[in-house]
């Protein structure tokens, strides 16, 4: 079924990555390098920007942002073309029974209860085959996404906070059906390096069988309008999961709705 969207502000949209967990590594160590040519802004006018994206203005252009009209649906799409609700928060979400690689029962632990119980059994699954599994952050709110994305843009600017930063509300982590996941010791947790790892491996071939996709995968950058994350794993259901799997499709092909990179 494919959802009706509601258009809102214009804005430019960035190839980036998600602002999966702290800021990225691989980013952190290339604006330490980039110092010197680092373009000065004014704090004043990246607040500006930032505000006249969330106003949320109706507008008719083709090529608008839209908010999506059912953002409680388990198949939801989201991404930096389709913003949720900035005061959506999901009604059913609870602690998934599985290790994180944090103690805290804190927001990021969350998940919606039918994708907590799929994790649960994914985890489970995994430890069937020698995989152990830890979660690393799940559920994220409109308002922790703004202070964070706020955060980076007084470090860098805005115009480089967009370049590792996913804009408030265009994160998948505020449905409650995402999660981002490691190894049990938490090596390589959101990097690259995780790619290379056997749970990384088992999660592209078994996650499915769970209802779960490697939402950002490999090939299809210029699709999705993000990097390769194989640790971002999201709910869509199993019948769904093991369609996309099959179709070797994402959700935005899934939609007909792509690319969002452009």
């Amino acid at each position: 079924m494919r959802y009706l969207f509601t258009s809102i502000v214009v804005f430019s949209l960035f190839f980036v990555s998600a602002c999966t967990k702290e800021k990225p590594i691989s980013h952190s160590q290339l604006q330490k390098k980039s110092q010197n040519q680092k373009t000065h802004e004014n704090p004043q006018s990246s607040q500006k920007d930032l505000h006249n994206i969330e106003k949320m203005n109706v507008s008719n252009n083709r090529n608008a942002v839209k908010t999506v009209a059912q953002p409680a649906a388990v198949n939801v799409l989201v991404n930096k073309k389709y913003f949720l609700p900035k005061n959506y928060v999901p009604k059913d979400l609870v602690y998934p029974t599985v290790s994180f690689i944090f103690k805290e029962k804190i927001e990021k632990r969350k998940m919606r209860k039918e994708a907590a119980l799929a994790l649960n059994k994914l985890f489970t699954g995994a430890k069937k085959d020698n995989i152990y599994l830890s979660g690393v952050s799940a559920y994220r709110s409109y308002v922790t996404q703004k202070a964070v994305f706020n955060r980076y843009v007084k470090e860098d600017g805005y115009a480089n906070a967009r370049k590792y930063c996913a804009l408030p509300g265009s994160s998948e982590h505020q449905t409650g059906l995402a999660i981002d996941v490691s190894s049990s010791t938490g090596k390589c947790a959101a990097q690259s390096c995780f790619a290379n790892t056997k749970e990384a491996k088992w999660l592209q071939s078994k996650s499915t069988n769970y209802g779960f996709i490697i939402r950002y995968p490999k090939g299809k950058e210029s699709i999705t309008g993000y990097k390769y994350e194989p640790w971002h794993i999201r709910y869509v259901g199993v019948p769904l999961a093991k369609q996309m799997k099959k179709r070797n499709i994402t959700l935005e092909e899934y939609y007909n709705v792509y690319p969002v990179s452009k």
